[in-house]
């Protein structure tokens, strides 16, 4: 593991989420307190996120309508089955993703091949009036998006 300091300019990122996983809302109730995104090779945000970037979370298809400051990032690599099973039980709880038994075995079978895993620990979360953005020229299953400035992206009606 290895915490992640990029001392940079802020970024402003978007996160799409399943929502039939239905964790956007856990957010806001703070059922979920960070978010993990796990890749077999390295994706966005991946060396991109650090403390003090603010992120935008909306669930597939739907618009915007949460947002929260970065506290902390850790990036874990070079992960196995066993490293994937330490992580989950580690952070599960944190990331709404439950923490019994069945639900532990449904999102191990997802990770357990991944080799590359970011826990980013958030703050401030908040909703926000929601707004629908435009994906353009991000690629059409980008699930998560590094943008300069919110506004650019931002459906006007």
């Amino acid at each position: 593991m290895q915490e992640f300091k990029l001392n940079s300019l802020r970024r402003t990122h978007v996160a799409i989420m399943r929502k039939s996983w239905g964790l956007t809302s856990k957010l806001l109730t703070g059922e979920k307190t960070i978010e993990s995104r796990w890749y077999k090779n390295k994706y966005k945000p991946w060396g991109q996120i650090d403390t003090g970037d603010t992120v935008y979370f909306k669930d597939s298809g739907e618009p915007i309508t949460v947002k929260a400051i970065v506290a902390k990032v850790s990036q874990f690599d070079n992960l196995n089955s066993d490293k994937v099973g330490e992580l989950l039980r580690q952070y599960s709880k944190s990331d709404g993703l439950g923490v019994d038994a069945k639900s532990f075995d449904k999102y191990f079978a997802m990770f357990k091949n991944k080799k590359y895993c970011l826990i980013i620990f958030l703050k401030e979360v908040e909703g926000v009036e929601p707004f629908k953005i435009d994906k353009s020229g991000f690629g059409i299953m980008a699930s998560w998006l590094i943008v300069d400035d919110i506004e650019k992206i931002k459906v006007r009606d």
